[in-house]
């Protein structure tokens, strides 16, 4: 039904993608012409016009017989600083082409992204000002500042970002802008009395190949192509840049490499197309489960990016050049970024962004496509997961033995063969009989329980969700326009079309406890195989000349569709009960730029090996500087069967990625921790408890994402963007504004690793306290035995803990809250909590405490963060039972003289009191450390200490 493993000649190469090879010969003749090669598209001057911030022509591209193709062409400056180049097609907008085979599909390029991704950002800069304009180019100011400008080239036409007077982005500067107008297809006879060569009949008049304009076959599936040749590409370079991030979902480094070959660079573009990858290989630029076109580019103290706003099949080509210098000039060569962007239909849309940080980049990303959903608390927790566990009491049985052995854990799942013959919505009667009794054993005990929900429905009679979706019409349609049918789990399936509003709303009313039945409050969700994954489709996906709700073919919206199916997950999870309205968490495989807003994704189908414990770490960074940070691996490895380091491995590097969940196929052997025998099990265990001492830390640099975009787990050239040696570094990571740093270790029987240390601040040992020998821009070495994790605390920062082992998160929901001071070199730290019912959305209406805490002069202190006075705040049932709710200790690394005494004061409330002090000296290169409790001042209260 599927294959064993991932065979990569399963998948296309651009040279068999028809598009991609047509614009990567675009792209080759015209190198092979660098000195006489001319884009053959120009603004037309007197079509300009600019008014309140957007600036309107036309684009003429002359073809071989000196015709002209008109596309329309828009300049957006944003008020954010933001600028959108939109492009398309005048005939096609008309609707004056024809289509072939009778299709019914739409005659215009699809334009329609964005009403699934842009939530924001969108209002226009109406102070832009054209500050120099003639018949050859115009010349914008935007932004607010007068530091970005905007040169808009006509002939040829060329478009040049521009900050402080220097050029960071360029489109088109190297001609490589092509636009596949539409044109009828001339059918062709054979010279008479000969037979014409195969390939001859493939060339039209001006010698473009033309094999692929109007079918195209690949692994015994053809796709028609009822509108002929209509890709779109443009090459995109970042003047001054040597290194490019971004564009997930591949494997490798965070730092993107060349595609055009030479050593240690790829052979073939990255490339964007969501498909069900089974086993994927590893550092490849071949596609996976999803797409996020946003590429970033870095260098010292400056960022820029560029998003492309467009969900047909797309390749992104990467070469770099050593920019030319003149021989006698004492600057040192700089290397610029060039790319090339190849989509297959739709219209060319695109973002810049022009820095100058990468903050500046995730936050501008955040308020076009939205930030991450603020998640359920428990859902940062961990996960245990595999395929399949076998009956209700199966699970029942697993949770019991994870209190047993005093293993925390907040949600159990349940794959495919919990249901009836594959049949979501459903149970299977022998093994999952009593599925009420399973949820309140779990609701009882604190914890969830997750199920999946694929996008096929099974077609077999007597299923009501199959009837009644076939009766109402809601399902893909297929090229004739009759619903599609294709193989899935179940065998023989249809797929909703969740680009259709009924859908939706029909999709919601599956969701309610009365129609889906054993489902309980503690329930949520799980979509795989969104991509679509069709096991006899082309490339295991669906066939690209099908057709969606508003008659838009799958080409155009394929990278979309994931996306749709989380969000009609998402508005059936929050309607499930008049009334309720809870967070809800599903995960997704399949996504796209905007589904972040929706809830949490994973690595997909990795195997239990050293090199993908590794590979996950990168790929983790990757989705968090892309705007999707609620990113994790299985933990373990899906296929396969893990030796015990690597599982201990795995685990101490698992407890580092935003969303955790240990997950196995139905082939390997149970791993669940408590049967790896000891020591490993309390490795595992000691690992995971660090992990839910965390939690409020984690929490909130989750609060932090879904403020402002910023990534949960942090590379380095993110957090030290003037640090150039560590814009590379993808192994190791910070977690939000703590200040911790980890770098877990993927290597088999290594018991050290070396971290890069990228500044001059102090940094102190996690566990031992030890004072780390550390020099800015090097490296050092830090043992970690196989039941240690690497990781240091930097100083500087105050970060919060909850230090009583429990079972979940929910158990520990009011407990009291620790803080870890770790004092710079200047005497100095700060930190933040923020946190609410972690369940509601109440923390919209003002339900959340949020609190600053800053050590300074000697003295720490905590604040509101945002000056709210918390008397002022009418308090639900969440904030009035915080309010019992205590910091009880202060551990302060690298304390100062001042607090080696019996105990200080605490003012709070209107009261002072004293709190205890345990100083323990510095040595033996540990630093000295104090210990001040209990505190007992309220979490949600002002409060201040005086260590003198």
């Amino acid at each position: 039904m599927r294959p064993v493993s991932v065979k990569e000649h399963d998948f296309k190469k651009c040279d068999q993608s028809g598009f991609c090879k047509r614009n990567r010969a675009f792209a080759d003749n015209a190198s092979a012409q660098s000195s006489t090669w001319s884009s053959p598209y120009d603004i037309i001057p007197e079509s300009a016009s600019f008014k309140d911030g957007q600036w309107q022509a036309v684009i003429a591209k002359t073809i071989n017989d000196g015709e002209r193709v008109r596309f329309p062409i828009t300049v957006s400056l944003l008020k954010s600083g933001v600028a959108r180049i939109s492009v398309d097609e005048e005939r096609r907008q008309k609707k004056d082409i024809e289509l072939r085979h009778n299709s019914k599909a739409r005659k215009e390029r699809y334009n329609e992204a964005e009403n699934w991704v842009i939530v924001g950002g969108l209002d226009l800069d109406k102070k832009a000002q054209v500050v120099f304009q003639d018949k050859s180019q115009a010349n914008i100011k935007y932004g607010g500042d007068d530091k970005l400008e905007v040169i808009i080239k006509y002939s040829p036409f060329e478009v040049d970002f521009r900050r402080d007077e220097e050029s960071h982005i360029k489109f088109n500067d190297r001609g490589l802008l092509n636009m596949e107008h539409w044109r009828p297809k001339i059918e062709k006879e054979n010279k008479e009395g000969e037979e014409a060569k195969a390939d001859e009949n493939t060339k039209t008049d001006s010698g473009e190949d033309e094999s692929t304009w109007w079918d195209e076959s690949f692994g015994g599936n053809t796709d028609s192509k009822p509108r002929g040749p209509e890709s779109i590409a443009m090459d995109i370079s970042f003047t001054g840049y040597e290194q490019v991030f971004g564009i997930p979902e591949h494997t490798g480094s965070i730092s993107l490499r060349q595609t055009r070959g030479g050593d240690g660079n790829h052979n073939e573009p990255y490339r964007l197309y969501n498909t069900d990858v089974f086993e994927y290989v590893l550092d490849s630029p071949m596609t996976l489960y999803g797409a996020i076109p946003f590429m970033q580019a870095h260098r010292k103290d400056s960022s820029v990016g560029v998003f492309w706003l467009n969900a047909a099949e797309t390749w992104v080509d990467i070469v770099k050049e050593k920019d030319s210098k003149n021989p006698l000039s004492l600057g040192k060569s700089t290397t610029s970024t060039h790319t090339h962007w190849i989509s297959e239909s739709g219209i060319l849309d695109a973002f810049v962004f022009m820095g100058p940080t990468p903050r500046d980049l995730t936050k501008k990303y955040g308020e076009l496509t939205g930030y991450t959903a603020m998640p359920q608390e428990f859902s940062i927790g961990y996960h245990q997961c595999r395929w399949n566990y076998i009956s209700d009491d199966d699970v029942k049985d697993v949770d019991r033995r994870m209190d047993k052995y005093k293993i925390p854990y907040d949600v159990i799942w349940l794959d495919i063969e919990y249901t009836d013959e594959k049949k979501y919505f459903t149970w299977d009667p022998h093994s999952f009989a009593d599925p009420v009794s399973m949820g309140q054993q779990l609701d009882a005990h604190g914890r969830k329980l997750v199920v999946i929900i694929d996008p096929h429905i099974k077609k077999v009679d007597g299923y009501p969700v199959s009837s009644n979706m076939l009766s109402k019409d809601l399902a893909v349609h297929n090229k004739e326009d009759e619903i599609f049918e294709g193989w899935c789990w179940p065998g023989s399936s249809n797929w909703v079309d969740c680009f259709n509003p009924k859908a939706n709303e029909w999709w919601k009313t599956l969701f309610k406890y009365d129609f889906f039945k054993g489902t309980l409050e503690n329930t949520f969700l799980w979509n795989d195989m969104n991509e679509p994954s069709v096991f006899n489709g082309p490339e295991t996906t669906m066939p690209k000349d099908n057709i969606h709700f508003g008659n838009w073919e799958h080409r155009d919206v394929h990278n979309l569709n994931g996306l749709t199916f989380h969000n009609a997950s998402w508005e059936a999870m929050v309607s499930r009960r008049k009334g309720e309205r809870r967070r809800p968490f599903i995960l997704t495989r399949s996504f796209y730029a905007g589904s972040q807003r929706l809830g949490a994704m994973w690595t997909g189908d990795n195997q239990a090996n050293w090199e993908h414990l590794a590979a996950s770490i990168p790929m983790v960074l990757n989705q968090g500087i892309s705007g999707f940070p609620f990113a994790g691996a299985d933990v373990g490895g899906f296929f396969g069967n893990p030796d015990k380091d690597l599982m201990a491995r795995w685990y101490q590097a698992g407890i580092f990625y935003p969303f955790m969940r240990a997950h196995a196929h139905i082939d390997s052997r149970r791993r669940e921790p408590y049967m790896l025998g000891e020591p490993y099990t309390e490795i595992l265990t000691k690992a995971l408890r660090l992990r839910y001492s965390l939690l409020p830390s984690w929490y909130t640099a989750f609060f932090h994402a879904n403020r402002d975009g910023s990534p949960v787990v942090r590379p380095m050239f993110w957090t030290h963007p003037s640090e150039e040696s560590g814009f590379a570094i993808d192994d190791q990571l910070f977690l939000g504004t703590t200040g911790l740093l980890a770098k877990p270790i993927v290597e088999k029987d290594k018991f050290s690793t070396d971290i890069w240390i990228p500044d001059d601040e102090v940094y102190f040992d996690y566990t031992s306290l030890q004072v780390m020998k550390t020099q800015k821009g090097k490296k050092v070495t830090v043992d970690a035995a196989i039941d240690a994790v690497p990781l240091l605390m930097r100083g500087g920062h105050i970060f919060p803990r909850r230090d009583i082992p429990r079972r979940s998160a929910a158990a520990m929901r009011f407990d009291d809250y620790t803080l870890v001071v770790t004092v710079s070199k200047g005497g100095s730290a700060e930190g933040e909590l923020y946190a609410d019912d972690g369940d509601t959305f109440d923390n919209e209406n003002g339900q959340y405490v949020y609190r600053k805490f800053q050590l300074a002069d000697n003295i720490l202190k905590s604040t509101d963060a945002e000056g709210r006075d918390p008397k002022s705040i009418k308090a639900g049932t969440w904030l009035n039972a915080m309010r019992d709710v205590y910091v009880d200790r202060v551990v302060v690394v690298g304390a100062p003289a001042t607090l080696n005494q019996q105990e200080v004061l605490i003012e709070s409330e209107g009261r002072t009191w004293a709190v205890k002090v345990e100083y323990h000296a510095a040595e033996k290169g540990r630093t000295a450390f104090a210990v001040l409790g209990r505190v007992g001042a309220k979490i949600g209260e002002d409060w201040t200490i005086n260590f003198a």
